[in-house]
């Protein structure tokens, strides 16, 4: 689905904003598990083929991505946390390593993390 706006399209799960971050959206409510939180990362994010659905590829790709400034939005954040911690959790930590690897290769931290807790 797109919805025009006077500054472009916007995709219910991808948006790029003319000269402005891009963000993508992941549904908190559909993370119920390990399988699940990869496929959804992986179909939402458009991660390549050979993503190899471990925290060390998902660090991998989302580094990858955030080359531009990237905004992740997790919807239903306060759910996921409550319901699934230990995905929430690695959404935190993962997120702040790609991070933390970009600051000691001397690059800009891209990543932001928002979600409506």
């Amino acid at each position: 689905m797109e919805i025009c706006t006077p500054k472009g399209y916007i995709h219910t799960s991808y948006h790029t904003f003319k000269n402005e971050m891009q963000t993508f959206i992941i549904k908190g409510k559909r993370l119920k598990n390990w399988k699940i939180f990869h496929a959804e990362f992986k179909k939402e994010m458009h991660f390549p083929d050979y993503y190899g659905e471990n925290m060390n590829a998902w660090i991998d790709c989302v580094d990858e991505l955030s080359d531009k400034p990237t905004i992740l939005q997790i919807e239903n954040g306060k759910y996921l946390k409550e319901n699934v911690p230990e995905l929430f959790n690695a959404i935190l930590e993962c997120g702040a390593f790609v991070n933390y690897r970009k600051i000691e290769v001397g690059e800009k931290p891209n990543l932001i993390i928002a979600t409506d807790y």
